[in-house]
């Protein structure tokens, strides 16, 4: 009888990733980690911290996500190892649990060591732009966007002016907004501001669409909707 074939290298790089793909499909909280990472990092470029702060961040990055990682496996282990309530089963998922936290708190820690002061500074020369920034143009933009929001319900009958049909409210203001803070920023902070605000329109149509309030299509012409009529103001009067 033949002995069992060893994975080669390439295999057993291909089960790791697929160890990493499976806990980003199953995991909601590795997701999470996934994209505050890739917003840590872009911010990292972006105000161009040292070499060893960069290094910092991704051992503080790395820790968080191995520690989601093991956690994931330890409870699906104790969840095959077990079909009814132990309590020593609940411990061990609590402290892998508790593995995390601790893990996540020093990320945050080293976060805010890193990006504190230089955020700061950056932020305070931010909002003296601000205070001097066409709040008329940003203003009008937003009435603009309420005003073809309203009318296209109206015309559609579908929906009501804070709930439900064709665009999203929501989500058109918060892409009109995006739009607007990409144009008031300063050039020095214009693609910080921008990708922050950006993410945080996506956000907004992203519970819409999970609250069951609206659907894809609905959320994504009420962004276009905000984007483009904001973008036509600032581009016919600033």
């Amino acid at each position: 009888m033949n002995a069992r074939r060893q994975p080669g290298v390439l295999d057993s790089f291909n089960y790791a990733v697929e160890g990493v793909i499976h806990v980003l499909r199953t995991q909601r909280n590795m997701r999470i980690h996934f994209a505050v990472a890739f917003v840590v990092l872009v911010v990292a470029l972006v105000i161009n911290v040292s070499k060893f702060e960069l290094i910092a961040l991704l051992i503080s990055i790395t820790f968080v996500l191995i520690a989601e990682m093991l956690n994931t496996a330890v409870e699906a282990a104790i969840d095959i190892a077990t079909t009814s309530f132990d309590p020593m089963a609940k411990l061990a998922k609590d402290i892998a649990a508790g593995a995390v936290l601790i893990a996540s708190v020093n990320a945050l820690a080293v976060g805010y060591i890193v990006f504190a002061g230089k955020l700061a500074d950056r932020s305070s020369q931010l909002l003296d732009r601000l205070r001097q920034a066409p709040a008329e143009i940003t203003l009008v933009a937003l009435v603009l966007t309420i005003i073809l929001v309203i009318a296209t319900k109206a015309y559609t009958g579908r929906g009501t002016p804070l709930r439900g049909g064709v665009p999203s409210g929501h989500a058109a203001l918060a892409f009109a907004g995006w739009v607007a803070a990409t144009y008031v920023a300063g050039s020095d902070h214009r693609f910080l501001v921008s990708s922050l605000a950006l993410i945080m329109a996506i956000l907004v149509a992203q519970t819409r669409v999970e609250s069951g309030v609206h659907s894809a299509l609905e959320v994504t012409y009420g962004a276009l909707v905000g984007a483009l009529a904001t973008l036509v103001v600032f581009q016919v009067f600033q």
